[in-house]
Formats: structure tokens, sequence, C-alpha cells
């Protein structure tokens, strides 16, 4: 009877605090953080449990995507020209540096090539998203996958909570900080999120950056078809990122929405938030015991290397 009652608790204490993320928009005064929210969600998982686990882990996935092609819509077409070449550059170099860095350090520990792979591949471009589509390419095991997940979610969650801290210490401007997370944290969401945080003029550069990095899971989905020999080639395109670019040309056709057009970003952003805390919630604890120590060291020396080198070239260049 306890276990009941404790049960309808927790989904009552889970639903209050999803409907009180989009209360904020309204109530500012709620304070409510990318950071926090998916720091409210990892408690639920390890502490309280999800009273909806099962459920939420496709319906996290979906609501990021809209997010983010609901906050397209607060900036014109030409935000993305806007973004200097030399910032796109930033893009393309640090994938391959990603990848280097990747295979060489999973030599030196003696990691499994595909786990290797997939943690490469997470880190350099779009964290969960890229390890799935990855994985397919590869043919990599449950165990593979699991391991590779459960490092780049510790890494993508810690970029999410210290990254601002961390900007704020080196003075970065917005732009510098959009880039920055853009390319070195691991998840769209917890991109965006430490962007959002940091500030609001971080968020257009973070989001344009890491879309551009998704672009690259299609010759990474191709490359490992081949290295791999694999016949199941199965591979779906994120068509999130043309309805982002979609949503910006609305924004730049009817100028004089711009009020309306603001207020549907502010729910994205919001959206954002609850996918974070939907993330969180859904933090395996089966999958984080299986990682080992190695993956981990592999993952987070990839990171710390990749994260130095692109904040100094930020510092100098940009």
């Amino acid at each position: 009877m306890t276990e009941i009652k404790n049960n309808f608790f927790n989904k009552i204490l889970f639903l209050g605090f999803v409907l009180v993320i989009p209360l904020s928009l309204w109530y500012p005064e709620l304070k409510i953080s990318s950071w926090l929210a998916l720091v409210v969600g990892i408690v639920f998982a390890i502490i309280l449990r999800n009273p909806f686990d099962g459920k939420t882990g496709k319906l996290a996935n979906t609501l990021l995507k809209f997010s983010v092609v609901l906050i397209g819509f607060g900036y014109p077409i030409s935000a993305i020209s806007d973004v200097p070449y030399s910032e796109f550059s930033y893009v393309i170099i640090f994938v391959v540096l990603t990848l280097f860095f990747g295979f060489t350090i999973g030599k030196i520990l003696g990691i499994d090539q595909k786990t290797s792979d997939l943690i490469s591949s997470g880190t350099g471009i779009c964290g969960a998203s890229a390890i799935a589509a990855i994985a397919s390419a590869i043919n990599a095991n449950e165990k593979q996958i699991s391991i590779s997940l459960g490092t780049v979610f510790i890494l993508s969650v810690s970029g999410l909570i210290i990254y601002p801290s961390i900007g704020k210490y080196f003075a970065l401007s917005d732009n510098q900080f959009g880039i920055w997370a853009g390319l070195t944290i691991h998840d769209t969401a917890s991109a965006i999120g430490a962007a959002e945080d940091f500030g609001s003029d971080s968020i257009k550069i973070a989001t344009i950056i890491k879309l551009a990095k998704v672009l690259f899971i299609i010759p990474l989905v191709f490359l490992g078809s081949f290295l791999y020999k694999n016949e199941n080639k199965k591979f779906t395109f994120p068509f999130f990122i043309i309805f982002f670019l979609i949503a910006m040309i609305l924004n730049s056709s009817f100028p004089d929405f711009k009020d309306g057009f603001d207020n549907i970003k502010g729910i994205g952003k919001k959206g954002l938030q609850v996918s974070l805390f939907l993330i969180g919630a859904n933090l395996s604890i089966k999958n984080l015991k299986t990682i080992g120590i190695k993956p981990f060291v592999h993952g987070l020396i990839i990171w710390i290397l990749l994260s130095s080198l692109s904040l100094l070239a930020i510092n100098y260049f940009s």
C-alpha cells in the first residue's frame, strides 16, 4: 500500500515539475534554468525513480527536436550568413580532430574499436543521436552502445553545468561562448541549454554551430559502413534541421510578426528545458554501471583536449 502511495506521489511531483517549467515563461521569479531542469530529472532517476520509466525516452527526443525548431522562429535566415566563415571552419577542424584524438587515445588505452568510434562520434557531433546513427552503421552490440551512451551522457551533463561558469571566468562574449558550447558540448540539448544559461545572445550561434555538426552524421554513417563492411546501412536523416531552417525563413518573410516569433522562441526554450528534465529522468543506473574506467577516461581525455584547444582558438581568433 505504501509503495502505491509513493508511486502516486512521485507521479504528481514529476508532472508538477513538468508543468512548472512552462509556467516559468510567464512567472520568471520561478527561475527555472536548463541545468536545474536536468539535475532535478537526474534526482528523479536516481533517488525518487522515474514513475514513467520506459515512456519518457522517445518523448524527450521528439520534444527536443520540436523545441529546436521553435527556437528557430526567433532568428532570421540571415543569422546564418552573419556567422563568419572562419567560425564554420571550426566545425570541420574540430570534428576531424575529435575523430583523430578518439582513434589514437582508444588505441593507447586498448579500448574496443567500436566503442571507441561511438564515443568519438558522440563527442565530435551530437551525443546520443550520433551514437545511435553510427551504431546502426557499424553493427555495434548493446553493451558497446550502453557504454558509449553512459560516457557521453555524463560528460554532456557536466558541460551543461560547468561551462557557463568557465565562460564567465574567461570573460567570453556571448558569441564566443556560443561557438565553444556548440563545438564541444556533446548533446544538442545540453549545448543550447548551457548557451541559454550563459546569455540569451549565445543561443543563436550555439544552435547554428551544433546543427552544422549534425550534418556530419551523414558522411560518418557511410564511412562506418565502409570500414566495417556492414550491409545494414539504415540511416534516418535528421529532418528537424530542415524545419529549423524553414522556421528561420518564415521569420525573415514576416518581419511584422516579430513579437509573435519571439513568443514562439520562448516556448521553444521552455520545451528544451522540459526535454532536459526528461533526459535526466531517463538516466539509467544500469548503463552507468557498465561504463567502466577506460571508456570513461577515453571520453574524458578527448573532451578535455577538444574543450581546451577550442577555447584557446576562440580566445585568440574570434
